[in-house]
């Protein structure tokens, strides 16, 4: 993958990262689950976007559903990232 796709991955990242903001509002549904629900989201978003985005990372379906699970998966790690960051902050305080 190449600079210039990282903004189709990115954005997958993105919007995953916002499915699980809502994911986390609903009570029911159990925290553990939130990597789980935000991976099959990236895997499913990254299906059309291999067709309607010319600069997709990904020629072939099984590689698209990777990069999508492992964008999905990475909306989790910016948000632990943005939660240790601030946590860490608010303890030098």
């Amino acid at each position: 993958m190449d600079i210039s796709s990282m903004g189709t991955v990115l954005s997958i990242v993105v919007i995953c990262y916002l499915i699980g903001m809502i994911v986390k509002q609903i009570r029911a549904i159990p925290d553990s689950l939130i990597p789980i629900i935000v991976g099959i989201a990236g895997g499913v978003i990254a299906i059309p976007g291999m067709y309607l985005i010319p600069e997709f990372p990904a020629s072939d379906i099984i590689s698209a559903i990777a990069v999508g699970i492992v964008s999905g998966l990475a909306s989790t790690g910016v948000n632990q990232a943005w939660k240790q960051t601030m946590k860490s902050r608010n303890n030098q305080l």
